[in-house]
Order: C-alpha cells, then structure tokens, then sequence
C-alpha cells in the first residue's frame, strides 16, 4: 500500500492542531490560535493566547518577573516533548527549538531548525529561507 505524500498545507494544519491539543492536554491551557509556516528546513510557529491562568494572575498582582520565570520554565520543560511531536508530523529530526513567549501581548513565537525539509507532495509550495543581511 502506497503513502500518501501530505502537501505543506496538510502539514502546517495538522501540526497547528496537534500543538494546540498539546498545549490543552500538558498546560490544561487551549491556545486561540496556532500557526504554522514551513520554509524549508525551517519552520515557524506562533501561538496566540499561549499564557496560563496562573501566569496571568501573576502578572496583575505584579509579578511579572516571577510570570517570566514560570513562563520560561513551563518551555524548557515541555521542549522535548514538543520536539518528539515536530519530528513524528514532519518525519524529520528537530536540530534546534528556540522560544520566547511575551506577557503582554500573550503570543509565543518557536522557530524550529530541521536536519532536513520534509517530504511533501507540493515541494515548490514551501518557500525558501532567504538570507538577507541588514546593511
């Protein structure tokens, strides 16, 4: 029986939906929103409304520095399971997951750096990282 080759879009989708799942089961937090973009070997991800309750709570009785703490122990923590995840979707090995999520506007953006780009079935559909230096 043959494979199915996913197109990006497939991928992006359901990557943006297991995320948001994991998310919801691991931080008892569901995300509004999750987006997906491949670029190659390189994939990016931005999840809106990423802060917990807790976090936020935090924040309003102005501990913000300790919202940050949390927030940055919660990713570290949850980083190799996000990368097992990435790896099973994509069928690629995850080089490299760098996060950082702001309080104030509740997003979390994750770049993610892959050994390899994934097999789809619309390759030319997945845009090229392109390098540009700032002059």
């Amino acid at each position: 029986m043959n494979k199915t080759i996913p197109t990006s879009g497939q991928l992006e989708r359901t990557l943006s939906q297991r995320i948001q799942a994991f998310y919801r089961d691991l931080l008892g937090h569901q995300p509004s929103k999750v987006t997906c973009q491949l670029f190659d070997q390189k994939l990016a991800i931005i999840i809106e409304d990423s802060i917990t309750t807790a976090e936020e709570l935090l924040v309003t009785k102005g501990n913000e520095q300790l919202a940050e703490q949390v927030r940055s122990s919660l990713d570290d923590a949850i980083k190799p399971q996000l990368k097992t995840l990435i790896k099973e979707i994509l069928e690629v090995d995850v080089v490299d997951l760098l996060s950082d999520a702001t309080l104030k506007t509740g997003r979390t953006g994750i770049i993610v750096v892959l050994t390899d780009s994934p097999q789809v079935s619309n390759r030319k559909a997945i845009p090229k990282a392109t390098n540009k230096s700032s002059s």
